[in-house]
């Protein structure tokens, strides 16, 4: 007994419970029902719904901080409901309108359901659709038919899109396309925020203007700072060179671009490549630097040079705009086919076509080993044309494992025929061990001592040399050739530094 009536007294408590919620919740609707602020004529109309009022002329509708103004209105006291026709204008606040031919909304879930030359005006951001859907509680106004979003000289199309008005973002999808007198932008998906002027966009990206082109797949626009971020198959192009990388930063108002990892600068002009993992872009000055396994590419005609060192740096000749200028720094190594270089740094003036190596630079030729304090590489149409070698200038070409036929100068001239050492002009303290052969056999070695002299060479092989003044020398049979002659001063054989193919340019020594 004392169980049943402890039940019955729970039973009853929760009943009153439940009627106070009720209670509650009603008077809560009530505080939030819609007010007829005004109407030329009301009236019942039972046709549309038994308790349907119909307000026609200067009709008002306000609901919490809303206002409603339209032609004329259905309102429904049951469903705490309006239908507003005709010059529909909805204001919340100080800061959104909404207008349409059409809206529907329900005061007890705050959805405003706009239709028909709809336009939401919220500070400086004017929305343009055909319908829209607006939750009020949630502060989301969201459309699907297509829309036109206008921000100063912005303008914003898509298919879809959803605006938070409590953050002032917008997501837009479908066929995304930003106009300004700056840019235009064309990208599957964006998101944008109003306040920063910040794009961000994912799916295939085009960014275009009248000196650039850009594409990624993911990235961000910042309008007012016109700063680039873009990722994923991320490249820009620009005056004839296209720059690619993982990521590319670029701030369009300052002139300056960075790109990280899997970086490529191809300049179509100049037939030339520049990779690496980390890259630098100045507009202004036109310089363009590249580090971290950094390497550059020159296509001349049938062949193809490689240049590897820690950074590389490309800009505009100063003294020729149309022109280029490269240099390379630190641990320079260069492969192409018939010519192959090892320095610490070089100057490649493209309106001279002239490589300037520095640094212990050593050049192979084939068969020969050419070294200087400084030697320069002339080209003339794509061609190996003239050498320079400047202070202790060397050439050596090995005849056995142990045995160098060997010149030395002050300096010397080389001079190219089908891109093949075809005479060398020593000027200059000129010495050399030549080593003479019978059938192919060494039988003996002249060393000489010649101010000026000429080296001629056949398939890029010494065939003969000219002494041209006074010439001092002795010639030894084999075996009797003093073991502590065999090598002039500055001799060197580094032939296991010497790149074979283009990859061994990321060896050092």
């Amino acid at each position: 007994m004392i169980f049943l009536r402890h039940k019955r007294t729970f039973s009853i408590c929760l009943l009153m419970l439940c009627l106070f919620l009720q209670a509650h919740i009603l008077n809560g609707q009530r505080a939030t029902q819609l007010e007829i602020m005004n109407a030329e004529i009301t009236a019942y109309d039972v046709k549309i719904g038994k308790d349907a009022r119909k307000l026609i002329g200067d009709v008002q509708v306000k609901h919490e901080d809303v206002l409603m103004f339209c032609d004329s209105a259905y309102i429904y006291t049951a469903s705490n409901s309006v239908d507003a026709f005709s010059n529909v204008k909805i204001i919340q606040g100080d800061t959104l309108t909404l207008t349409g031919d059409l809206v529907k909304y329900d005061g007890i879930t705050k959805l405003v359901r706009v239709r028909n030359n709809v336009k939401l005006v919220n500070n400086e951001i004017i929305l343009l659709t055909d319908s829209l859907n607006y939750n009020r509680a949630s502060e989301i106004a969201s459309y699907t038919g297509g829309g036109i979003l206008t921000q100063e000289e912005s303008r914003l199309t898509s298919e879809r899109g959803r605006f938070f008005l409590n953050t002032e973002i917008f997501y837009f999808m479908d066929s995304v396309v930003i106009t300004n007198p700056e840019y235009t932008i064309y990208t599957d998906s964006l998101r944008y925020d109003t306040q920063t002027e910040i794009s961000y966009f994912s799916g295939p990206t085009d960014i275009i203007n009248e000196e650039r082109y850009i594409y990624c797949e993911n990235g961000w626009y910042d309008t007012p700072h016109e700063i680039y971020f873009v990722t994923d198959s991320a490249y820009l192009e620009e005056e004839g060179r296209t720059l690619r990388g993982d990521t590319l930063y670029y701030e369009a108002n300052k002139g300056f671009g960075r790109a990280n990892s899997n970086v490529e600068l191809i300049d179509t002009a100049q037939n030339m490549t520049l990779k690496g993992n980390y890259g630098l872009y100045y507009t202004e000055e036109d310089i363009v630097m590249i580090t971290d396994s950094a390497l550059m590419i020159q296509v001349d005609g049938p062949d193809t040079m490689y240049v590897h060192a820690d950074t590389l740096r490309s800009l505009k000749n100063p003294e020729h705009e149309e022109s280029r200028i490269l240099k390379a720094y630190y641990k320079v190594k260069i492969f192409r086919p018939d010519i192959q270089v090892m320095c610490d740094s070089l100057v490649y003036v493209e309106a001279d076509s002239v490589f300037n190596f520095f640094g212990e630079p050593v050049l192979w030729s084939d068969e020969n080993q050419l070294t200087a304090e400084e030697i320069s590489v002339v080209m003339a149409n794509q061609q190996l044309h003239r050498m320079y070698l400047t202070g202790v200038a060397f050439v050596a070409s090995q005849k056995d494992s142990v045995k160098f036929d060997q010149m030395r100068g002050k300096e010397m001239t080389g001079y190219f025929s089908n891109n093949k050492l075809a005479r060398i002009l020593v000027t200059g303290n000129g010495q050399t061990i030549y080593y003479a052969l019978d059938q192919d056999v060494i039988i003996g070695a002249n060393k000489t001592a010649c101010s000026d002299l000429t080296i001629y060479l056949t398939d890029n092989k010494i065939s003969r040399v000219n002494y041209m003044t006074q010439p001092e020398g002795t010639y030894y049979p084999l075996d009797l050739f003093p073991s502590e002659e065999t090598q002039l001063s500055d001799f060197k054989w580094v032939e296991e530094w010497r790149p074979l193919t283009w990859k061994d340019v990321y060896i050092w020594k």
